[in-house]
This record gives C-alpha cells, sequence and structure tokens, in this order.
C-alpha cells in the first residue's frame, strides 16, 4: 500500500487533534495497530477501516480506499511482507515451492530464475537480498511459531539441479530438528485436498485479527474477511489432518536430500 494511506490517515488523526491512543481508544483498537497503519507497515481490516472513519468523521474515505482488490505479486506482496514480519504465528503451505521463508540462499536464486520475462542479474540480485532479509525473522528463537505444509511433490523437483535441492532439504531437516519449525508432507498417494490450488500463508498478530494471504500465477491477495479467513483456516486445518506426522516428514526430507545427492 506504500506509506499514502499511513501518511493521510496520521495527517486526519493530527488534524482532529487526537494522539494515537485517543484515535485507539475512539475507534476501539490498540495505539501499536495505528501506529502500524501509520507507519504503513499494517494495512487496517475493513471494518478497522470503517472505525477510523466513524473516528475521524472521514465519511468513507478510510474504507473506500483500503487496498484490497486483486493485484499482482509484487504490489501485494509489499503488504504482506509487512503483515509476515509482524506476525505472532504463521501456518503456511506450499504446493509448487519450499516457502519463501525457509528458502537457502541457491534455492532462492534458482526460484527467482523461473520469472518470467527473465530478470537481469541486478534485479534478480535484489530480489534475492528481500528473500533472505526476510528469513531473518526466524532469528527470534520463539516468535513467529511457524509451521508448513507441504505437498510431497515439490520434494522430489530438482529447483536449481539435484544439489541444490539436497542443500534445501537437510536446510529444512535442519530447522526441524532444532525445533525451530514444524513442516508436514502431504503424500502423494493422499490424491486431492482442500487449499491445493495456490500457495496460502495465514497469520495471527498480537493486535489485530489474523488475515490469510494467497498467491498464484502473476495473481495474489490479502484476506481480511473474518468469515473467509475462518474458511481457509479451516481447509488449512482439514488438509494437515490428512498430512504425515512431524517424524515422518522429517524422515523423508532426509530421505529425498539423499536422493538428489545419490542422483546428482
Amino acid at each position: 500500500m506504500g506509506n499514502i494511506y499511513g501518511d493521510w490517515l496520521k495527517q486526519q488523526r493530527e488534524s482532529a487533534g487526537l494522539t494515537q491512543q485517543q484515535l485507539a481508544d475512539a475507534a476501539v483498537m490498540t495505539r501499536s495497530h495505528i501506529a502500524h497503519v501509520e507507519a504503513g507497515r499494517r494495512i487496517p481490516s475493513k471494518e478497522d477501516a470503517r472505525q477510523l472513519d466513524r473516528a475521524l468523521n472521514t465519511g468513507n474515505v478510510l474504507s473506500s480506499f483500503l487496498p484490497t482488490e486483486s493485484a499482482t505479486v509484487a504490489d501485494y506482496f509489499e503488504v504482506a511482507l509487512r503483515l509476515e514480519q509482524q506476525a505472532a504465528k504463521i501456518h503456511e503451505l506450499a504446493v509448487t515451492f519450499i516457502p519463501g521463508l525457509l528458502q537457502t540462499k541457491a534455492y532462492a536464486r534458482a526460484v527467482l530464475r523461473t520469472t518470467f520475462p527473465p530478470l537481469g542479474d541486478e534485479e534478480c540480485d535484489r530480489r534475492l537480498v528481500t528473500r533472505l532479509e526476510r528469513a531473518r525473522v526466524l532469528d527470534d528463537p520463539l516468535t513467529p511459531v511457524f509451521w508448513a505444509l507441504l505437498d510431497e511433490g515439490l520434494l522430489s523437483r530438482a529447483v536449481g539441479g539435484r544439489h541444490v535441492m539436497a542443500e534445501q532439504l537437510t536446510h529444512l531437516a535442519n530447522l526441524v530438528e532444532s525445533g525451530r519449525v514444524r513442516v508436514h508432507v502431504m503424500p502423494q498417494d493422499q490424491g486431492s485436498y482442500p487449499v491445493m490450488q495456490s500457495m496460502l500463508s495465514l497469520m495471527w498478530f498480537d493486535d489485530q485479527p489474523p488475515v490469510a494471504y494467497s498467491e498464484g500465477i502473476q495473481v495474489a491477495k490479502i484476506h481480511d474477511s473474518p468469515t473467509l479467513v475462518e474458511q481457509l483456516q479451516g481447509a488449512y486445518y482439514h488438509a494437515l489432518s490428512d498430512a504425515l506426522s512431524l517424524r515422518e516428514s522429517l524422515a523423508l526430507l532426509k530421505t529425498r536430500a539423499k536422493e538428489h545427492v545419490a542422483h546428482g
């Protein structure tokens, strides 16, 4: 959303002579949530935007100009990135590539090289740095709590070559063994399952309602409707119930890594 929305909110708040806490009280939300929105780190839900409009007497400006329509991945991932960095808990489904927060440098570079039209070396390097910086959120030993549900098919696909894939799966196995993340693999013989159509990320926060982020070919979207988010959560856990256990998934990661080495 850039910072235009947040800057305008701040201007209206200050024009009304309100502190962030006073606006938060009037709109029934936390001061930190107001601060994140003004700084461009958060996007408010539709209901939050309506509450802000009422509190600031701005008609329906904040709710009308809330960026909620479909947009390209590049545009919407800026918002998703900010949410990801603030989340207390993230549960992700991946059906094509290893989740970005769990990617090694070599694997991430190989994924970026699949972009069409192809990226130039400078742009590829720029995006690679951003992706690796994202992963630093896992340097905190506790937050966010991260679970990944991976389709078994992506473990066999040699993205970047056998050596790169072996390194990637070994990295995943190490994260699991350290206890920092949980990884569950959906076996291929399970057949079809809910939410297998696209990548899905579910995020929870300490100071705002949960959201979901879905991504497909050239499109991505933040979902903040409570009803839809609850449906997506239900679909995710329905699928998770059919996945391999943590121990079985860890064993499979190690097996697939060895297979890539053997065939490399």
